[in-house]
């Protein structure tokens, strides 16, 4: 079969193939056999239509271009082979249909012109001695402190409080009645729904409910009720209630003090495996190092990639930036089924192209920067050991421990993962890092997009 390569943009090879004559008559008398066998034509039994018959009735175009759609299959598959490509399964027809329709000729060779989607060729350069600016996270002991004084409101006891009146930290039982007041003043408040309660428990503490609840609460003492008026943020997840104004009435039946459990070695052993509280606190002190340690790395590793970006010159096949949003959107869609939502309100045929819009900048730096860090793999030589990849491997065995595992796949994964940690631990090993206070090169993105913003502002003013 003779092909012809040809170099396009965006990491595509256009392909000119020619089909033999011998072929181009097999696929059609194939196809014409088939039509014959499946035709139900009145005045003939099944399978025994004469074939002039068969063309008269339905059409020389419609038998010639199913047998032109087989023609070019079954070419392509063959050219790739011929020619040792490597495809990454998308095509495009860049001869009209209408065009190989009317040519072709039974017994005659036809020429058409294919392009495929092949893996990108990427160039990386100026990328050893990358100067970054991350973000250090530091180990603060309140956490730790912080960790036991959770654990010990949850294992405390509560205890019924009947001479004083509620405190923050208490339990309480109440009865409860929303209403949402009217916007324009007039009328009377009206009920909404979950707005209303008996016998539930509230615990007074900050922030656990909307702005005024519990500070309200606060004070009260058993059999007492209260009105109070509360507004529901703008941002409250019912979109019904945010921004709205409603009045509580709330009448407390019972409160109950959190008897809190002492910080012994009884108490680590109630909460941990561990015999005593001093082997508890280094253990939870070692975690939140750790933490600590693994999100400054996270950070260094984000701006590495971020930097990568400007380093790599490369075409990015349509085929792969489709692969990866759909990676995205699918990633997405099983963290918010983890959740509890329910995602056919958000992944719908109306949302979907939007989104796959949205998702689109992201899905080409994600590519750029996992090419690159391939480039940098291949450039430096770098190569995971049979080791590496075995433990690598049994760590996701175990993690997918209830899963079928396609091994092929499973080691294709690590062999990339690996090779793009390797490249990354090169690329931080000759870097040039200077490390800030975490949150502080976040306000400075804050400052940036409210000077874009008021620039933008201030352009339109004028």
């Amino acid at each position: 079969m003779k092909v012809t390569q040809e170099k396009l943009p965006a990491s595509q090879i256009n392909l000119e193939i020619e089909i033999p004559p011998e072929i181009s008559q097999k696929t059609y008398d194939r196809t014409l056999k088939k039509f014959t066998q499946a035709a139900n034509i009145p005045g003939f039994r099944k399978g025994k239509v004469p074939q002039q018959i068969l063309v008269k009735r339905l059409g020389s175009e419609r038998i010639k271009a199913a047998a032109l759609e087989e023609s070019i299959e079954d070419s392509l598959q063959q050219a790739i082979d011929q020619e040792n490509l490597n495809v990454l399964g998308n095509y495009t027809l860049r001869t009209p249909v209408d065009e190989l329709i009317q040519q072709f000729i039974p017994g005659h060779p036809l020429t058409f012109s294919i392009a495929v989607d092949v893996p990108p060729d990427a160039k990386v350069d100026n990328y050893e001695g990358l100067e970054i600016t991350a973000e250090e996270v530091v180990y603060d002991p309140a956490q730790v402190d912080a960790f036991f004084e959770e654990q010990r409101i949850e294992q405390a006891n509560l205890i019924p409080v009947e001479d004083r009146a509620a405190q923050l930290g208490d339990v309480l039982t109440v009865d409860y009645e929303g209403k949402l007041l009217p916007k324009d003043g007039e009328g009377d408040p009206e009920p909404f729904p979950g707005g209303s309660a008996e016998d539930t428990q509230v615990e007074l503490n900050e922030g656990r409910f909307i702005e005024g609840f519990v500070e309200n609460i606060v004070g009260m003492t058993i059999d007492e009720t209260k009105s109070f008026d509360v507004k529901f943020p703008e941002d409250y997840p019912n979109e019904e209630l945010a921004g709205q104004e409603a009045i509580f009435t709330v009448t407390v039946k019972d409160i109950k003090a959190r008897e809190l459990p002492e910080l012994d070695d009884d108490f680590a052993q109630t909460i941990s495996d561990f015999d005593t509280m001093a082997e508890l606190r280094e253990s939870i002190e070692t975690r939140f190092k750790d933490q600590a340690e693994e999100k400054t790395t996270s950070n260094i590793e984000a701006a590495l990639l971020a930097k990568m970006e400007a380093c790599i010159e490369v075409e990015l096949p349509e085929t792969l930036i489709k692969q990866e949003v759909d990676f995205m959107l699918t990633q997405t869609a099983m963290q918010l089924q983890q959740y509890g939502m329910d995602i056919r309100s958000l992944y719908n045929e109306e949302n979907m192209a939007a989104m796959r819009e949205r998702s689109r900048p992201e899905a080409i730096a994600k590519l750029k920067q996992d090419l690159a860090l391939e480039k940098i793999a291949e450039l430096q030589d770098l190569q995971p050991t049979e080791s590496e990849k075995e433990e690598r491997a049994n760590e996701i065995r175990e993690q997918l421990s209830d899963r079928d595992i396609d091994e092929e796949r499973l080691q294709g994964f690590v062999e990339k993962d690996l090779l793009s940690q390797k490249a990354l631990n090169w690329l931080r090993e000759r870097a040039k890092i200077e490390l800030v206070p975490e949150g502080s090169l976040s306000d400075d993105d804050e400052a940036a997009e409210e000077t874009a913003d008021a620039d933008e502002n201030d352009s339109q003013d004028s």
